[in-house]
């Protein structure tokens, strides 16, 4: 009888078909800064670890596109309300020891004036206000940014917005955004996303504009 010998091989050398995700269990903070090390910072996955588990995604167009398009009407809403904000992309957040995950977008708006100028993330750095996650082959791990401490998580799945606002450490569902309270952010943004793949992000950008 012959012995099944396992094989070890980088987590860098995982060829993922656009779509699809990988769930690694019983990851200790160690090994998950060492996996975030070898994969590095070019890569197109996507990871989220929480409880001890580590999802690594590959996005499709259709979670691509939504994702560029909410974030420019994020930027449009904010500069006609006269706000000012610094984008933070897909930077990865971590609280030690704890969790680790990597939004589709992600602003400092309240916090922002701290955040110019900032090309790596510091142990005192506030948390983003805004972050922004399309739903596509896998759901947002929400226990990933309560324990990061995001106040403001929109989730974008299958033409429907939810926001969520952060109270006493767990997420509540809101019907409405505290950074655009006077904004039917959970009609516009679905209904932009729609008539973007109708006419594309271009001309639905420009007929949102014009309706501000």
């Amino acid at each position: 009888m012959t012995a099944a010998i396992p094989i070890f091989k980088p987590v860098s050398q995982m060829q993922l078909a656009p779509g699809s995700t990988v769930t690694i269990p019983n990851v200790n903070w160690e090994e998950f800064e060492s996996i975030l090390e070898e994969l590095g910072e070019k890569r197109t996955t996507r990871i989220a670890y929480s409880q001890s588990t580590l999802e690594i995604m590959a996005p499709l167009p259709e979670h691509e596109i939504p994702k560029d398009l909410i974030s420019d009407i994020v930027k449009i809403l904010l500069k006609a309300k006269g706000i000012r904000y610094q984008p933070f992309g897909s930077t990865t957040f971590k609280r030690l020891g704890v969790a680790g995950v990597e939004p589709d977008a992600c602003f400092y708006i309240q916090n922002y004036q701290q955040m110019i100028g900032r090309r790596r993330l510091q142990a005192d750095d506030p948390s983003p206000d805004l972050a922004i996650e399309i739903d596509v082959t896998s759901k947002t791990t929400l226990d990933a940014y309560q324990a990061i401490g995001v106040p403001e998580l929109w989730v974008y799945d299958s033409g429907s917005l939810s926001i969520y606002l952060l109270k006493d450490g767990k997420y509540i569902k809101s019907n409405s955004s505290p950074n655009f309270e006077d904004i039917a952010i959970t009609q516009i943004i679905p209904a932009a996303v729609e008539r973007s793949w109708q006419v594309g992000s271009f001309q639905a950008l420009e007929e949102l504009q014009a309706m501000i």
